[in-house]
């Protein structure tokens, strides 16, 4: 897939409207867990669409997020969401 389907995917579907979004990364959660990952570790989540898995890792304190993306509706959709775009 290339960019430009990425970006016209992201343009046409809320984030909620792709096949690949889920409301709770519970999954992503807790591998991070399991793995003994703590909140001063930093995490890259590439390929991060507009998930809320970043969302959650702030709630929960972790301080070095940041997320990759091909696509920049989506990051622009996470950044808008955060409150940082």
């Amino acid at each position: 897939m290339t960019a430009e389907h990425w970006t016209s995917v992201y343009e046409q579907k809320r984030t909620t409207e792709v096949s690949w979004f889920q409301p709770e990364p519970t999954l992503s959660l807790d591998l991070l867990s399991a793995a003994n990952v703590g909140t001063d570790d930093p995490i890259l989540d590439v390929g991060a669409g507009s998930s809320v898995l970043v969302d959650r890792l702030l709630e929960r304190g972790f301080r070095d997020v940041s997320v990759l993306d091909i696509s920049p509706p989506a990051l622009r959709a996470t950044q808008h969401r955060l409150g940082r775009g």
